[in-house]
């Protein structure tokens, strides 16, 4: 099927607001699940894109306090110390979300672009080998020795904003890449996360966006159930975000992305064959 019904939805909205806080790729395996039941592959990639809106609704809600106080040092912001103090999260934002744009854009074209012209199968085995490479990452991130910083600097805004620009690409874990990203700069790993899932509201609302501009509208799902995808999911993400963060700090996610990723290859080769 090319659209998606409402008990798909609802399903998927329910993989979403659990697999978003693990960086264990929640596109990809959101672009996995939607292959599995039938939508076609390029429709998929749309939709894992856009069903991150309920999940930016649920870090908006969790972090509220230190989106308000960002925008509260909004007016006092100035060039000459946009990385001073109160300052250095919206410089953070800005740097960081419009070098995600330029590394993005172009990558979600060939994504899309890419994924209309696999079957299902090459599809499915493509997002694994993806996910084994974020297990990868993540597996040589644990072995760099943990720091203590835990306030952003111009090169870190521009180095975490274009790996999460790579991160459209399904497979690739948003918060997975990013985190590694500043754990390999030395950060402190409560502020890491904190700071990769500040970053992925912009990020994700410019997704959505981006494939609502692309589709010409709402990608292959009916507003009813595009409606409840994303409320499932900003229900199921508000819900788990505390939990799931303290299962973060205790299990090695390198290894589930190895496990998903080696199903994914393996799965994907026996359609291909069938």
């Amino acid at each position: 099927m090319s659209r998606v019904n409402l008990i798909v939805a609802i399903l998927a909205g329910i993989v979403q607001g659990i697999v978003e806080w693990l960086p264990v790729s929640s596109q990809g395996n959101l672009a996995l699940f939607l292959t599995l039941v039938g939508t076609d592959p390029g429709v998929a990639v749309q939709l894992a894109l856009f069903m991150q809106v309920g999940t930016t609704l649920s870090a908006t809600m969790y972090y509220c306090a230190e989106i308000a106080a960002a925008v509260r040092a909004v007016p006092g912001w100035r060039p000459a110390a946009a990385y001073d103090g109160a300052n250095a999260i919206p410089s953070y934002v800005v740097v960081a979300t419009a070098m995600t744009g330029l590394v993005g854009i172009p990558l979600y074209v060939f994504a899309v672009d890419l994924a209309d012209r696999l079957t299902g199968g090459v599809f499915i085995a493509a997002i694994g080998v993806l996910l084994v490479l974020t297990g990868a990452l993540q597996l040589v991130s644990e072995s760099v020795s943990i720091g203590i910083r835990d306030a952003p600097t111009l090169s870190d805004s521009v180095l975490v904003g274009a790996v999460q620009g790579v991160a459209i690409l399904p497979g690739i874990s948003r918060s997975g890449v990013t985190t590694s990203a500043l754990l390999f700069r030395s950060y402190d790993p409560p502020a890491a996360f904190r700071l990769s899932f500040l970053l992925s509201i912009p990020a994700s609302l410019g997704a959505a966006a981006l494939t609502i501009a692309g589709a010409g509208g709402l990608p292959g799902i009916d507003p009813v159930p595009a409606l409840a995808a994303l409320g499932v999911s900003a229900v199921v993400g508000y819900l788990t975000i505390d939990a799931l963060m303290r299962v973060v700090d205790r299990v090695p996610f390198w290894l589930v992305c190895f496990g998903l990723g080696g199903l994914a290859v393996v799965g994907g080769g026996v359609v291909t064959v069938v």
